[in-house]
């Protein structure tokens, strides 16, 4: 079941805005008409929403779009990595496996199989601060799906058992082992977290969690965390696309409705952090490559404050395809770097992080490509930004929002987005407005302020010794190549079952 590198279409938009060239893309999974689609002189979208809360706490969004004869169901449960405990860390994760593996009415396996035999898609992931699952199906096919996630929400303990524990536990640690153990550069999304927040913050540690804890965990300890967190008051759930809304929200009264709230969670830890790291922060790591990489990250405000939006557009301007700064100067003109972007965690506690990632050419060091990227961001802070560029990255950005708008599935997501991180879905209305309010000025402002010596985070990968044994020079390049590109489409951070 687990796929740990997640096809393209599968990755959320502002994560596959970094990629330079998407794979071909599966069949259509629906298309929503945006209103008043945005321009110069008018920024707002008009995307139907109807929200309203249960009794039990569940809240729901309902978009309802009649152009393709498919519909998209979106349940996002607050909780990821950042919930878990000391000594049972990699429990968000492991949940994203338990919840395919049957519930009182369903079989193990059996909610992929009724999905795919009615024509539908599906899938979950997990990241730091959320868990999601999500299926897109055939218009006539609404209940199916509202059932199928209503059936393990209330009833997922009594077809738990130790036997399924087991093996999902196996099949999680052969994903850290082949997603990151064994993966060139592939433990980087465990160790820029564990250095860009300190020991003891919620995001500090691993999302995959350590082999030690995954092993300590025990059934009592899942069903605890089911209990706690896999609740409707913990949950937001979205329904995009073909449906009728008085049906949907029969289905959804009857399916959720008696599903009691949860008892009270216990609170995160303090998530607020000083603006910057207060000086520059290294970490050395010697792997089995042939090509130096450089992740230098930058500590930002959290997503959904204003001072974010101006980070993104610095983000974009700086890393952002084949047009971007780091691009033009490190790939086409220095010609240091084979693949360099930079991008956002759009994390909405504590504290974000603005990631470059930067991959050495062939024969180019750690210490060139780093002064390289090093210099790029003092330019950027000594001379700013052009109009003309932050319109190029602003453009850039709107349209792989409103692109991603247009299927049901991340329709559905961005609603329960902005549902669960605010309590508020119809600010998916107002986000390109927030592009836009964007000036030079402030990423300028932004770049003197925040990428600083005093806020830097410096993640290097340099080539063990004797790496290349047992295999010629260009036959490692190919396939490190192939490795970034694998990794470039696998998370971030955030893991597909």
């Amino acid at each position: 079941m687990a796929q740990p590198v997640p096809a393209f279409q599968d990755l959320p938009w502002h994560l596959r805005r970094q990629l330079p060239s998407p794979p071909p893309f599966r069949q259509p999974v629906g298309f929503v008409i945006l209103r008043d689609m945005p321009t110069a002189e008018t920024s707002a979208l008009d995307i139907p929403l109807e929200t309203y809360t249960l009794p039990n706490g569940l809240r729901v969004s309902l978009s309802e779009d009649h152009s393709a004869p498919v519909v998209a169901i979106n349940l996002w449960y607050h909780v990821g990595s950042a919930n878990e405990r000391a000594g049972r860390t990699g429990f968000a994760h492991l949940f994203e496996h338990m919840l395919f593996q049957g519930s009182a009415n369903v079989g193990a396996n059996e909610h992929f199989e009724l999905v795919q035999r009615a024509g539908g898609t599906l899938n979950g992931s997990t990241w730091l601060d959320r868990t999601n699952y999500f299926e897109t199906v055939p218009s006539n096919q609404l209940a199916l799906a509202l059932w199928l996630e209503a059936d393990r929400m209330a009833r997922l303990l009594p077809a738990m058992t130790q036997d399924k524990l087991d093996t999902q536990r196996d099949v999680v640690k052969n994903e850290r082992r082949w997603s990151m153990d064994n993966q060139p550069y592939g433990t980087w999304w465990e160790r820029l977290p564990a250095l860009a927040y300190p020991e003891g913050h919620p995001f500090h540690h691993s999302l995959i969690g350590s082999m030690a804890d995954l092993d300590a965990a025990s059934l009592d300890d899942v069903r605890q965390f089911f209990a706690t967190y896999y609740t409707p008051d913990n949950a937001v759930l979205t329904v995009a696309g073909d449906f009728e809304p008085g049906e949907a929200k029969r289905l959804i009264e009857e399916l959720y409705g008696p599903i009691p709230r949860g008892a009270a969670r216990p609170p995160l830890p303090p998530m607020e952090l000083p603006a910057t790291f207060g000086r520059t922060l290294r970490e050395t790591v010697e792997d089995d490559v042939q090509l130096p990489r450089v992740f230098l990250a930058f500590r930002i405000p959290p997503f959904g404050t204003e001072a974010h939006y101006v980070a993104e557009m610095c983000a974009a301007v700086f890393g952002m395809r084949q047009g971007s700064r780091l691009v033009r100067a490190l790939v086409r003109e220095q010609q240091v770097a084979s693949d360099v972007h930079a991008f956002t965690y759009d994390l909405p506690k504590g504290a974000d992080v603005l990631v470059v990632d930067a991959v050495a050419r062939p024969g180019v060091s750690a210490e060139q490509l780093e002064a390289a990227v090093a210099a790029e961001v003092e330019r950027m802070r000594a001379e700013g930004v052009a109009p003309a560029e932050l319109e190029r990255a602003r453009a850039l950005v709107e349209s792989g929002f409103i692109v991603a708008l247009q299927s049901a599935g991340d329709r559905a997501d961005q609603i329960s987005r902005f549902a669960c991180y605010f309590g508020d879905p119809s600010l998916v209305n107002r986000q390109v407005a927030r592009y836009q309010a964007v000036t030079a000025e402030q990423v300028a402002a932004f770049a003197r302020a925040m990428m600083g010596e005093d806020n830097r985070a410096y993640l290097v990968y340099v080539p063990r010794e004797g790496a290349a044994d047992g295999a010629t020079p260009d036959e490692e390049v190919e396939a490190e190549v192939l490795a970034n590109a694998a990794l470039g489409q696998s998370v971030l951070g955030e893991v597909v079952a």
